[in-house]
């Protein structure tokens, strides 16, 4: 790894929403394939990947219970949403040339390896890009929770959201001519703020692990790539 890369591992969040592209829903090929091949150039520096996706862009377990669906139920859907995520971007990953597992937090053999630590670590040391899946496998956490979770586990050194925003600002710049962006921000300030970048569960983890979070926007393409080496646009969260 040369001296401009400043990490070693990473985990990367990436909202099920993202490929969806600028479909309604679903997964759109060429977005997945665009993310797939920023993902892996990221490899190639040298930097160890974990992956987490969440399921949004087919089914998000808090809507389904808002409709009526039981809770638990509802979330599991989600879990397995997110496992077609993480084959889908495994399938991209492996067309692109690039070497990919898939871990599921819920056992199904037939389909990918099952999560254990020391596996996803196995993994990572070879040179493979590991994609969780299924969440932490319990309902009533988030897909946050479960790359916070993850990345406390395999020891990274970052963990990496990617947004449709270039960082964290105090209200929506979408809606909000006023919104000012944030270049650093502390735990702290996103519970005081009430910044709904990441919930409470991750922002826990992610403080009590010493993990710092980095927000940047995935969608801007480049921007990954760029981040990890710490150039670009984005907002650093940490207790510093």
């Amino acid at each position: 790894m040369s001296a401009d890369v400043p990490f070693k591992r990473i985990l990367l969040k990436v909202s099920g929403e993202v490929l969806m592209g600028e479909n309604e829903y679903g997964i759109d090929v060429n977005t997945a394939q665009r993310v797939a091949e920023e993902v892996g150039s990221v490899a190639n520096l040298g930097i160890e990947v974990g992956l987490v996706i969440g399921g949004g862009n087919i089914f998000r377990g808090l809507s389904g219970a808002a409709q009526g669906m039981d809770r638990t139920s509802a979330d599991y859907m989600g879990m397995l949403a997110t496992v077609m995520n993480a084959l889908a971007m495994q399938s991209a990953l492996h067309s692109k040339g690039f070497s990919a597992r898939v871990l599921s937090a819920i056992p199904m053999p037939t389909v990918c390896e099952p999560f254990t630590c020391p596996r996803a670590i196995s993994h990572l040391d070879k040179g493979r890009i590991v994609i969780f899946a299924a969440g932490t496998g319990n309902p009533f956490f988030t897909t946050d929770t479960a790359s916070a979770l993850r990345a406390a586990e395999i020891g990274c050194d970052v963990l990496m959201k990617g947004t449709s925003v270039d960082g964290v600002y105090s209200a929506d710049p979408k809606t909000s001519v006023d919104a000012e962006r944030y270049e650093t921000l502390t735990y702290q300030d996103l519970v005081v703020q009430n910044l709904r970048v990441m919930d409470t569960a991750a922002v826990t983890l992610a403080r009590d692990n010493d993990i710092p979070v980095v927000v940047f926007s995935i969608r801007t393409p480049g921007a990954l790539l760029d981040v990890a080496q710490g150039r670009g646009k984005f907002t650093v969260i940490s207790d510093e």
